[in-house]
């Protein structure tokens, strides 16, 4: 085993450098959160979210200003995405390495293999420990989470072998908007839940993804890692 004992700040490694990241829903949440953190590691960030003003709001909260660009994506509608990839790969001059579901898998797996046999790249999606544990009156939600799950460890098997990896992260309860107008009660709910005793900053799950996306997570296929602040352990 090996421990450590955190005395130190974080500070920029760069292990992104000369890496394209596409964020899809980078408006806002934990989205933006791995904007933020991509480009601090030196990644070109293409920031995708069906709200292009929200997209374009992130771009000013990131470091490195004009190196990174916005886009409208719906995740929802194909040719939406794949209008989103091309726009992307034509400002970026290259296919980006991604966050995402099916059809962005689909179209950016797809057009890094045109771009040539010695590409590589990861692929991290976000699912929800919900998706593995369930969840009482969230069947839709936990279903879809689930699935995303199952998505990338078939995923992860087709594309390994042609220098693609994909893996998720599942986070528990993190303070987005989606918590907005939830009461203190339920708030407080959730702490009570967390053997930490606290919610999870987007920025907490955005330092794993960051992690999966660069070379020091070169062995991870198909892994489905936890950042719950040990909720449902």
């Amino acid at each position: 085993m090996a421990a450590s004992a955190d005395t130190t700040t974080t500070t920029p490694s760069c292990t992104l450098a000369g890496r394209i990241a596409l964020v899809t829903g980078g408006g806002s949440g934990i989205g933006r959160a791995c904007c933020q953190v991509l480009a601090r590691e030196g990644a070109q960030v293409v920031v995708a979210d069906i709200n292009l003003q929200a997209a374009k709001h992130t771009l000013t909260l990131m470091p490195g200003g004009q190196r990174h660009v916005a886009v409208a994506m719906d995740v929802r509608e194909r040719s939406s995405v794949e209008d989103a990839m091309k726009s992307a790969q034509d400002q970026c001059g290259a296919p980006p390495s991604l966050l995402g579901t099916f059809l962005v898998t689909q179209a950016f797996a797809t057009s890094l293999l045109e771009h040539g046999k010695d590409s590589k790249g990861a692929i991290v999606n976000i699912s929800s420990l919900a998706g593995k544990t369930g969840c009482a009156e969230l069947s839709g939600y936990t279903a879809s989470k689930g699935g995303v799950i199952s998505l990338t460890k078939t995923c992860a098997a087709e594309l390994a072998s042609k220098a693609i990896r994909v893996n998720c992260v599942l986070p528990a309860v993190i303070d987005t908007p989606i918590l907005a107008g939830a009461s203190e009660e339920v708030l407080e709910y959730y702490n009570r839940l967390t053997p930490l005793g606290r919610r999870g900053r987007p920025e907490k799950v955005a330092e794993v993804v960051a992690f999966l996306l660069s070379e020091r997570s070169s062995y991870m296929v198909g892994a489905c890692v936890e950042v719950t602040g040990g909720c449902d352990m």
